[in-house]
């Protein structure tokens, strides 16, 4: 069995972006003809962290508006490329209204019409791009409620 898994371990081409664990234990399992988990294998970490803000109440050119933010926060070797923030109204026909924004720029969406003793809830998305060559990695915020 060890024999097998050094000869089918040589066979494997290698590429830098490749498993090669985890390549080495499906190619054994093949062989093997049976299952192998792989023990401690844990999710990619995020390329970067975002913060949705809570949705309120703000008041633009005398109009009450409901608004909610995405940030980018700390990124690990990755760059922003995108960030929105969305905003529905608890009851309400339609999708809500969503913001995005480009870069490193913050999304910030504007919700109308303001209806006092509603809820509303926001959603957040942000996007980078890590690695060589560069892949996307999107980070999804929320739900969060607050009745205003």
């Amino acid at each position: 069995m060890l024999s097998a898994l050094r000869v089918r371990q040589d066979a494997v081409a290698y590429h830098p972006g490749m498993f090669r664990t985890l390549a080495v234990l499906a190619a054994t399992a093949s062989l093997l003809g049976s299952t192998v988990a792989v023990a401690g294998a844990q999710p990619e970490p995020t390329a970067c962290t975002y913060e949705l803000t809570a949705p309120t109440v703000v008041n633009v050119s005398g109009t009450d508006m409901v608004t909610a933010t995405v940030t980018t926060r700390a990124c690990d070797g990755a760059v922003t490329f995108r960030t929105m923030a969305c905003v529905q109204m608890q009851g309400a026909d339609g999708p809500g209204q969503c913001a995005q924004g480009r870069g490193i720029l913050p999304a910030q969406v504007f919700f109308q019409p303001y209806r006092p003793g509603a809820t509303y809830t926001a959603t957040g998305r942000g996007c980078a791009s890590k690695g060589n060559p560069p892949q996307p990695s999107c980070q999804e915020n929320g739900p969060v409620s607050a009745t205003l």
